[in-house]
């Protein structure tokens, strides 16, 4: 099927469907939706290098990580959701692996001058992230997965982390939980400080004071969830309940609340956070495992389709979305233990 007996078929110009299958933001969302479905069912795709020769782009996105990180199971799932829209597009996924901040710096000057990509996606910003700054001076789009401040507005995906945590503190507060440890993310991260904003807004509207040993920040590994969970669960004045800010390090305390012979739900409890792995059901877990919920699949492929409308010319200021996170009660989470 070519292009004008796509649009024959739809009543449209091919002026038309041609920016709606390539995300123009003047093309109505109903009209788009319209000729992606028709483009899916009627089997028609662009031709790839006719698109590459006129518009003088390589077809392809960027994404820049860390040795550890492309091995993990949120980044596989989070370019899961990447691929299953860019694939559709003809587009590649342009994965480069880097092991210092240094290396990752020179990494995106090396794509900018090589015209290798025509967008890249920044993910695990900082608060104050010298790469979105060294993008926008280098005049490479992006989509940030977070936020951060550099004083320019830029194109972005996140989701209300310090919200989701602020609301699973307040529902173990609810439950008489005051020794509640909150294990984080690495600290800088804009996600990890929200994510303890909201852990210590909880506290102080109850009148709590935080205490630091309660706050710990580190991967999301399942050692290392383990190995700070045994620590705490032996300390003298122990935790009656956790916040893992993963799936991952849930399962590693999960782990030390059965080897010190404790009954999740029971002596203590947990609030994980789930990014939705399919091999991971919270809800399959014995017990069940409370849960903040949201989907880094699916953050992938909005992120992708952010990426589209960036390269169809919308502007990177009009693009900022924050989503919210559902709060998943389940039996890992129990009134605090009378001691």
């Amino acid at each position: 099927m070519r292009l004008k007996d796509l649009a024959e078929h739809l009543g449209l110009s091919q002026t038309t469907v041609s920016r709606a299958l390539n995300g123009y933001p003047e093309v109505n969302e109903e009209t788009r939706k319209r000729v992606s479905e028709a483009a899916d069912r009627l089997g028609y795709r662009p031709n790839a290098s006719a698109l590459r020769l006129a518009t003088g782009r390589s077809g392809a996105v960027g994404l820049v990580t860390s040795a550890s990180e492309i091995l993990g199971p949120h980044m596989s799932e989070f370019i899961s959701g990447v691929g299953s829209v860019v694939t559709n597009r003809d587009q590649d996924i342009l994965v480069t692996v880097v092991n210092s901040l240094e290396e990752e710096m020179a990494a995106y000057r090396r794509l900018a001058a090589s015209k290798k990509v025509d967008a890249v996606i920044l993910h695990s910003p900082t608060t104050h992230d010298k790469r979105a700054k060294l993008l926008m001076e280098l005049g490479l789009p992006f989509v940030l997965h977070g936020r951060t401040d550099i004083g320019k507005p830029i194109a972005y995906l996140d989701i209300d982390n310090q919200g989701a945590t602020e609301r699973a503190t307040t529902h173990l507060l609810d439950l008489g939980h005051t020794r509640i440890a909150l294990l984080n993310g690495i600290k800088g991260q804009t996600f990890a400080e929200h994510r303890e904003l909201g852990y210590r807004m909880a506290l102080k509207a109850r009148n709590i004071p935080c205490d630091p040993n309660m706050v710990v920040n580190t991967p999301f590994t399942d050692e290392l969830g383990f190995r700070i969970a045994q620590s705490m669960l032996a300390a003298p004045n122990p935790p009656t309940a956790f916040l893992p800010g993963s799936m991952m390090t849930a399962l590693g305390v999960f782990r030390a609340i059965r080897q010190a012979g404790l009954t999740l739900g029971k002596d203590v409890s947990i609030i994980a956070h789930d990014d939705v792995f399919p091999y991971l059901n919270a809800d399959n877990m014995y017990p069940s495992m409370s849960t903040t919920r949201s989907s880094i699949r699916q953050a992938g492929i909005r992120i992708a389709e952010l990426i589209s409308q960036i390269l169809a010319g919308k502007s990177s200021a009009d693009l900022h979305e924050v989503w919210p996170v559902e709060l998943v009660l389940r039996e890992s989470s129990g009134p605090a233990p009378t001691r």
